[in-house]
This record gives C-alpha cells, structure tokens and sequence, in this order.
C-alpha cells in the first residue's frame, strides 16, 4: 500500500469516526460503544462494531438501521455499512438467535476492551 493510499484510508476512517461521534452521541451517553472492525475503501464497504451497553440493548437495531442510513448519505465513499452488537444478531443487526451472551454494562466486567465511556448518571 503506497503512503497515498494509506493516508487516504487514515482520513476515511477519521471521518467515519468523527460521523459516529457527531451522530450517535447517546451511543456513550449511555455506556456503548462504536468502532470500525473493518474498512475497504476498494468496495466502499465498513462493518462497525457497537459494544459495551449496545450488547443487548433493546433499540440497538435501531441504532444500526439509523447508522446505515445516514452513513451512506454523508460520506460519499461508503456504499454499504455493516453493523454488528455481537449479541446473536446478525452482520446487520437482525435478531437470528441468541449467543448466550449476557448485556455488558460499564463497571460489571472485568474487561473494559468493549466498554465505552462511563455513563454520566
């Protein structure tokens, strides 16, 4: 990957970033998180993560449906998003099953690896 290249990838992922931050503030107001998995500038294509109080969380395939829509609409090089909890959805957020997962909340596990920021309340 030519320096070009990857410095292009580094900007596209700031502002996807930055789109999530801007956007979906309650996301961490709320003790979740959101990070890119995977990005392929070639396809156009990014699968985000949402963790911490998005794993389980009841209106989470709300929050994916709402990321996919407005993501493709502002950032013109994105043309599919995939969104994942982890919590026996699917790569979109379709219910398929549980995973035997129990819903992380910030302060209840001892790994703070998917854990957003302490909710301010």
């Amino acid at each position: 990957m030519s320096t070009e290249s990857a410095d292009s990838d580094n900007e596209l992922r700031e502002r996807i970033t930055n789109f999530l931050r801007r956007n979906f503030p309650q996301i961490q107001m709320h003790g979740g998180s959101a990070a890119i998995s995977h990005l392929d500038r070639e396809t156009g294509e990014v699968h985000v993560q949402l963790g911490g109080a998005c794993s389980g969380c009841g209106i989470s395939p709300m929050t994916i449906q709402a990321i996919k829509t407005r993501m493709v609409k502002e950032i013109p090089e994105i043309n599919e998003v995939h969104a994942d909890t982890g919590m026996g959805h699917g790569a979109d957020g379709d219910l398929g099953g549980t995973s035997g997962m129990s819903p992380s909340f910030p302060g209840e596990s001892d790994s703070d690896s998917d854990e957003g920021p302490q909710a301010p309340f």
